[in-house]
């Protein structure tokens, strides 16, 4: 079974043809080099939530650390749309408007709901929940946001408890700010937790995916310091100091 769809409009689908053209053999389903595939790590399964990932072209470019195309590669019926304005996109403005889904943004704020909030499981009924996800930087996430207000005018949806990423090799803005496939398992956890969604499949398995990433990231990174690997970006050279590889 295939983890879900993965929709371009035809600027993105030109840039990221010609990119993968020079690239090495990918998996096409976690878009990742067949040799460090994270595919065997999880089985993908239906969440009881339809997750639809808004990608920023830059991040749809970035195959070693984007979480997103990971998170969707494990998610049955989940979708990857890519672009920066999405408020006249066909196939979210036909998902926004399907009847059969209670839409929401992913997104911090004041007035978010969670599970726990009084009304919230009422609200959905018997509506699948459509959780959008900015998967993006959160410099470019703004960018996205002011343009697609179909988007901004959707109810936010935040975490119940509180998190901190495990992403030890990425900068974020503050470490509550977690990577998109983690916001994907907690969100799944806590609706499961809830009583909104059955559990009807194993989560662990994005996580597992996730934790092998990194460790795979540092690695190699560590393998670059020691000259075993050359250098893949242009600032490599300042980073000489050998990271510890966690013990998940």
């Amino acid at each position: 079974m295939k983890a879900g769809s993965l929709f371009y409009d035809g600027e993105a689908l030109d840039k990221f043809c010609l990119i993968t053209t020079f690239m090495r053999e990918i998996c096409y389903n976690c878009f990742r080099p067949k040799e460090t595939c994270l595919c065997g790590f999880f089985e993908p399964f239906d969440p009881g939530i339809k997750f639809v990932f808004l990608m920023h072209p830059k991040e749809a470019k970035r195959q070693r650390t984007g979480t997103g195309r990971l998170a969707h590669a494990g998610l049955l019926d989940s979708e990857i749309l890519v672009g920066i304005d999405f408020t006249k996109n066909e196939r979210l403005c036909a998902l926004l408007s399907d009847p059969q889904y209670f839409p929401v943004l992913l997104y911090p704020g004041e007035d978010a709901w969670n599970v726990e909030k009084s009304g919230f499981k009422e609200a959905i009924g018997n509506k699948r929940v459509l959780a959008i996800i900015i998967d993006s930087t959160w410099f470019c996430s703004k960018k996205m946001l002011r343009f697609s207000t179909n988007v901004t005018s959707l109810p936010k949806l935040s975490f119940a408890g509180s998190y901190k990423s495990i992403f030890t090799f990425k900068r974020e803005p503050s470490e509550e700010c977690v990577s998109t496939i983690e916001t994907c398992y907690y969100v799944i956890k806590e609706f499961q937790a809830a009583g909104i969604v059955e559990r009807r499949g194993e989560s662990e398995g994005l996580m597992t995916a996730f934790k092998e990433l990194i460790k795979m990231q540092l690695q190699k990174e560590n393998d670059r310091i020691d000259g075993k690997l050359p250098n893949s970006h242009a600032s490599d050279f300042k980073y000489r100091t050998k990271k510890e590889i966690p013990k998940f």
